[in-house]
């Protein structure tokens, strides 16, 4: 499963710690299974994957 990946720095600006989260030994495949669907949009920072889904522009901006 494909996760982008943001700076810790980036992730401040745009304030990512808002949106749902998971540590990042966690899987992704189960939880875009089980919680966030297929198409959901997912975003590394740190060491933790954020479900950015709600803000769409969070994900194309990073990397």
């Amino acid at each position: 499963m494909r996760t982008r990946r943001m700076t810790k720095e980036q992730g401040e600006r745009c304030n990512i710690s808002r949106f749902p989260n998971f540590h990042n030994t966690g899987s992704v495949k189960g939880m875009k299974r089980l919680y966030y669907g297929k198409q959901a949009l997912l975003v590394r920072c740190g060491a933790y994957i954020y479900n950015v889904s709600s803000e769409p522009s969070i994900y194309y901006q990073a990397k």
